[in-house]
Parts: structure tokens; sequence; C-alpha cells
């Protein structure tokens, strides 16, 4: 019994498992946003915890990613969510490994797992909020 309930707490918690999360947010919030383009009428103070992330009100490891205004936050979660699931731009784990000149390996893959879990997390929330911002905005209630 210990074992299934640190198992399902560790596949809970996996980054595959973060990056299932925040594509299926990010495929929502583009399934639900019918006209992109009137996210550019919403004011960005109306979008709350988006407009803090993108002035930095939110943690300092977010605070340049997403965009003051919604139509910016939902191009930028659409081309996360593109990178994540066609890869990044190439040659970017061969410099992080020539520059950290491979000394502790697993040490540097849990740092930059728990970063991406972190940050999938919040583009996650970050999405799902856009998705409800818009609901709200064209008055469809949930």
């Amino acid at each position: 019994m210990m074992m299934q309930v640190s198992e399902s707490y560790h596949q809970k918690n996996s980054l595959f498992n973060a990056m299932s999360r925040f594509i299926g947010a990010v495929n929502n919030m583009d399934q639900t946003v019918m006209l992109p383009s009137m996210l550019r009428d919403f004011p960005p103070e109306d979008s709350g915890e988006l407009m803090a992330t993108a002035t930095g009100g939110g943690s300092s490891s977010s605070g340049g990613y997403l965009q003051p205004d919604m139509y910016g936050s939902y191009v930028l979660l659409k081309s996360i969510r593109h990178d994540i699931e066609w890869g990044g731009a190439p040659g970017g784990m061969e410099d992080a490994r020539a520059a950290e000149g491979e000394d502790d390996l697993q040490k540097e893959l849990h740092f930059h797992l728990n970063g991406l879990h972190a940050i999938l997390a919040k583009l996650t929330h970050k999405a799902n909020t856009l998705t409800s911002r818009y609901k709200e905005g064209i008055g469809c209630s949930n």
C-alpha cells in the first residue's frame, strides 16, 4: 500500500505530467478562445495574475515570460506549447553541458527538472486564468 501511495504522488508530480497538464490547459485555452484578436480589447489591469507576472509582480523566475496584454500571453503560451511538443531551439543542451563541464549531471538534471516543473505549473495556471477571463469577457458562464 505504501508503495502505491508513494508511486502515485511521484507520478502526479512528474515532469511528464506537468507538461501534459500545461499542454492540456493551452489546448483548452486554444479551443475556447475562438477570436484571439478579441483578447486585445481586454484591459491589462483586469487580467489579474497575468499582469502581475508580466510586470514582475509575480515570482522572479517567471517575471519576464508573460506579456502585459492577454493577446501577447495567448501567443506566448501557444509558442511554448509548440516548443514542448516539437522541440525548442537546437543546440541548447549541448551548450549547457559544455558550459558546466559535465561535473555533476544528476544534480544539474534535478535542478533543471525542478525549475521546469515550477515554470510549467505557473504557465498552466496562466493558461487556465486566461481561458476563464476570456469566458467571462464574452459572457460565457462555466
